[in-house]
């Protein structure tokens, strides 16, 4: 049976910065010899609105695996994006602002263009760059893009596998190796207790409330709400782009329009907020 983190042919491994898509970088680096052929790159898609932690935990991997990350940002110049690392990534939304701006309106969950432009294109234009530097790079060239999914998370496996490619490119064939394995949240869970590093973020039922974007219009209000009261100065940023109001039309103003402005969250900090919730997040591609 062939083992679904072996790579055989030009390959990125999307590492979101959490726990589930670093074990599946480990996976990967110990069916390969310890380490990854040429073909092979291990992306990370900073948006300037992840945690502290999140950055620490990448460049942990990197440092006691001796495995290379890519850090790579959005850019709105006509490359599109820069390469930076632990110290010199954004750490203040400054990419996520600048597509902002760009697009003159805020991203929601229906038009999630955060996504697909922080992250997917993002990471599209730094491989082809990489692999043409490499010679790879050919017109039609296709890649497997390993993403972070477990076996236990069905309803994101079967939409994914049901499509194949990504929406972004048909050249890119989406693999789910964790899902192909069996693996689930307690194996995650098993793996970093016996590791010594860690993320620096906890978690609840196996998911890491504060991971990818701190307070991510994806993730339930009652979620966000206790971010906040957790850590006020989370809403900050947030709150900073509903305030520029550039869209022509109410609902683009804001990220959603459905429940109260993150200023609003952040005003109402004092209420009593139930901590933890069991609700989940809109499925993203930004993984655990």
């Amino acid at each position: 049976m062939r083992d679904p983190f072996k790579i055989d042919g030009p390959t990125c491994i999307s590492f979101s910065g959490g726990r589930t898509s670093a074990y599946m970088l480990w996976r990967v680096l110990q069916s390969n010899g310890g380490g990854l052929p040429d073909e092979a790159l291990v992306c990370f898609a900073n948006t300037g609105k992840e945690e502290e932690a999140t950055l620490r935990f990448v460049q942990d991997c990197a440092e006691h695996w001796g495995v290379q990350i890519s850090w790579v940002e959005y850019r709105s110049d006509s490359q599109g994006y820069a390469l930076v690392d632990f110290a010199t990534a954004s750490r203040d939304g400054e990419p996520f602002e600048a597509i902002i701006r760009k697009r003159n309106y805020l991203p929601n969950p229906v038009t999630r263009f955060c996504t697909s432009e922080l992250k997917i294109r993002t990471m599209h234009k730094f491989q082809r760059v990489h692999w043409a530097q490499k010679g790879m790079a050919q017109k039609d060239m296709e890649w497997d893009q390993f993403i972070g999914i477990r076996s236990d998370e069905q309803r994101r496996v079967s939409k994914i596998r049901a499509r194949g490619h990504s929406a972004e490119s048909k050249n890119e064939i989406m693999c789910l190796p964790l899902a192909d394995a069996g693996v689930t949240v307690q194996d995650v869970g098993a793996f970093w207790e016996a590791q010594p590093f860690n993320l620096g973020l906890p978690t609840y039922n196996g998911r890491t409330l504060a991971g990818n974007c701190d307070l991510c219009f994806l993730k339930p209000a009652s979620q966000v709400a206790s971010l906040i009261h957790e850590k006020p100065e989370r809403a900050i940023w947030w709150a900073k782009m509903e305030a520029l109001a550039l869209a022509s039309k109410p609902s683009g103003a804001v990220f959603r329009s459905d429940r109260a402005s993150y200023a609003a969250m952040l005003h109402n900090d004092g209420a009593q907020i139930d901590f933890v919730t069991d609700e989940e997040a809109i499925a993203c591609f930004c993984g655990d």
